[in-house]
């Protein structure tokens, strides 16, 4: 897809994000614009999946670790009709589908329940090993964050993946670099962090991740390697797209009331 396109559709995916938590009155708006240009290019460019057939078993994987940014994925999946889009504004009410966290349960299009920190990627090399051993050719894509990276588990996967040659996974770091209560280098400090995966012997590549083109030549650049796989660390904004919310360790969790929805919409709508 042109990527002018893919911009559009980034565009109307962070107006959903912010129409979806406003009406929650709850959830994760940093986290969630600041990876949606990276979901998008990865499922309207890349990923090979059916959208009418969100189980079939030939699909892509997409594992979202970093569970509390479920509303960028459910865009997502709105638009491309997995889950019907008047639904999306169910978000986080008692008995919807749409919970604050991915419930693969309850919910079509969701690989696995995750919002516990630390724990997709030990999903996704699950996933990835299983394809190996049933010789299939799918992928397996993990978007994990920042902050979720100072868990252990975290590199205990990052230690087996490359033990078993998984070259059909790759890992999207989202690297907003702000978490719960402040910056990352301040709470816990990850760098070197592109060394330390690299120590770990993954392909690393990093990038941009608001580059569409940058995000999509690395995926492309991924599927090429073989024998390990690859991390592809994606220098982001936290709240990208919305000049209040930008940088903003304050907008983690918390939801824009109707004023500052509103006017996060207008503003998204008048950019470039």
């Amino acid at each position: 897809m042109e990527i002018e396109k893919l911009k559009a559709i980034a565009k109307e995916m962070r107006v959903d994000i912010i129409r979806m938590l406003t009406e929650a009155g709850s959830g994760h708006p940093g986290g969630s614009l600041s990876c949606i240009d990276i979901i998008v290019t990865l499922f309207f460019s890349k990923l090979r999946y059916k959208p009418d057939d969100p189980n079939w078993a030939d699909r892509d994987r997409f594992v979202l670790s970093k569970g509390h940014c479920v509303p960028a994925l459910y865009a997502v999946l709105a638009k491309l009709g997995t889950l019907p889009h008047d639904e999306l504004l169910s978000l986080r009410k008692l008995n919807s589908r749409m919970q604050g966290h991915p419930d693969r349960s309850r919910t079509p299009g969701i690989e696995a329940s995750t919002g516990s920190l630390g724990q997709g990627l030990s999903v996704a090399l699950g996933m990835a090993m299983a394809g190996k051993t049933m010789k299939k050719d799918y992928r397996v894509y993990c978007m994990i964050s920042d902050g979720e990276s100072q868990a252990g588990q975290v590199w205990e996967a990052a230690m087996a993946a490359p033990k078993f040659k998984l070259d059909n996974l790759c890992v999207l770091l989202d690297y907003n670099k702000i978490q719960l209560s402040g910056a990352v280098r301040d709470i816990m400090n990850l760098e070197p962090l592109a060394e330390k995966w690299r120590a770990f012997n993954w392909n690393v590549m990093e990038i941009d991740g608001h580059d569409f083109g940058a995000i999509l030549k690395a995926l492309n650049d991924a599927e090429k390697v073989k024998d390990k796989p690859t991390l592809i660390l994606c220098h982001t904004i936290k709240g990208k797209g919305v000049s209040f919310m930008e940088g903003k360790w304050e907008w983690h969790g918390k939801s824009p009331n109707r004023e500052e929805g509103e006017r996060a919409v207008q503003e998204i709508l008048a950019r470039n």
